[in-house]
């Protein structure tokens, strides 16, 4: 192996969900993987329509859940001269990540990785926590994937609402930290009370190549057979997060002026909740929620526009892979990424978040006049694999 790569590398996130993190952190895998690193991913949950898309020779370890006690008295041990050791390991709930805190701590101590690279602020957390007590591994790399004010603003639980508190007292004892956006980089520095210059902006990429192979792949479906009813298209999980309601509005008031199909794929809790507001508006007939899918690529290369409808983000994964294959996009303004990848609404209309009648409008004016798809492709160019593996190398080697 190059010199210029780890001998070894652990990848620490919550779950193998079909999130964008999830995809970002298989692709840097199978990156680190191909310079002859050997990869790690290490997970808190098994399940996850992820899993089968793990790079062969990436090893996946998940990490076994412990009692509430042994997870107290080891979290007390890793800050016990904090009142962070009363906050976490005394008074809140423990969530996912932390019950597996001392199966990460013997992960550590066992396979002893040469960097571990973080991804979520409860998987941040741990790892911060876990090298405290184990003094492994010799870097650490942090990541914040969504806009922290916004996370905190939706926050149910007490650890959330404390979560910029933790962030300031903890993430100065990681090696670097990345956000995956400048809007969620600047947020991360305000609310967390960061230096500035501890944080460094590494943006999340899509492998073109194989998303834009996978577009080509035949897909039969009776709306695709009648072009005119453009298809509308959206992704995500069915989450507050991805406020799919005002998307289920702006359709009703699109399908006023222009027949059209809307197909949501992902899954989540909020599947019920959709269905019944479906109903209400009087759009059931014209909106499929098919769940995750395998192939989300050769949908988007068919549909008409694709539709960002999220009350907040980190950096969009799919508003890029749209653009990977040349579909129209309409994006909310949301903090943070859309902004950043739709270069101030050059190549997509950006609108307020929980504007239906804005959205609408912006879904009929794209319909009615699409961008040229080459120029679409252009731009999601700019956010290639090679640069994102590049600067999460540099910072697990340190140089």
């Amino acid at each position: 192996m190059h010199a210029a790569w780890p001998a070894s590398l652990s990848l620490l996130l919550r779950s193998l969900d079909g999130g964008g993190m999830q995809q970002s952190l298989l692709l840097l895998a199978g990156g680190f993987a191909a310079q002859g690193t050997h990869v790690t991913l290490v997970c808190a949950d098994a399940q996850g329509a992820m899993r089968e898309r793990v790079p062969a020779e990436v090893e996946v370890r998940i990490l076994a859940s412990s009692g509430i006690l042994a997870c107290r008295s080891l979290l007390f041990r890793a800050w016990p001269a904090s009142r962070l050791t009363g906050l976490l390991a005394l008074t809140l709930p423990l969530p996912q990540m932390l019950r597996r805190f001392p199966a990460l701590v013997e992960h550590l101590r066992g396979v002893r990785p040469a960097a571990l690279i973080a991804a979520g602020t409860q998987a941040n957390l741990a790892a911060i926590l876990a090298r405290r007590i184990t003094g492994v591994p010799e870097r650490l790399v942090v990541s914040e994937r969504n806009t922290l004010s916004a996370v905190v603003r939706q926050g149910v639980t007490p650890l959330r609402r404390a979560y910029p508190w933790l962030i300031h007292r903890c993430y100065p004892a990681a090696d670097a930290i990345v956000a995956v956006s400048e809007g969620v980089a600047q947020d991360l520095v305000q609310r967390a009370r960061l230096a500035e210059a501890s944080v460094t902006t590494l943006y999340n990429a899509v492998d073109l190549g194989s998303f834009v192979a996978a577009s080509t792949q035949p897909l039969s479906d009776p709306w695709l057979d009648d072009p005119s009813r453009p298809l509308i298209l959206a992704a995500g999980r069915l989450h507050r997060q991805k406020d799919f309601p005002t998307l289920l509005r702006a359709f009703a008031l699109v399908r006023r002026q222009v027949p059209a199909h809307l197909l949501i794929l992902g899954e989540g809790t909020k599947r019920g909740a959709l269905e019944r507001l479906g109903r209400a508006l009087g759009i059931g007939a014209d909106l499929r929620m098919p769940g995750f899918v395998s192939n989300p690529a050769a949908w988007m290369v068919r549909a008409g526009v694709f539709v960002l409808s999220s009350a907040w983000e980190g950096l969009p994964r799919v508003l890029l892979e749209a653009l990977a294959v040349g579909c129209p996009v309409v994006s909310t303004d949301c903090p943070s990424g859309p902004r950043e990848i739709l270069a101030e609404g050059r190549f997509g209309r950006l609108i307020p978040v929980g504007d239906s009648r804005a959205m609408a409008d912006a879904i009929l004016a794209t319909l009615a006049k699409p961008p040229p798809r080459q120029a679409l492709q252009a731009r999601a160019a700019d956010f290639s694999p090679a640069r994102m593996l590049e600067g999460y190398r540099g910072l697990a080697l340190g140089g």
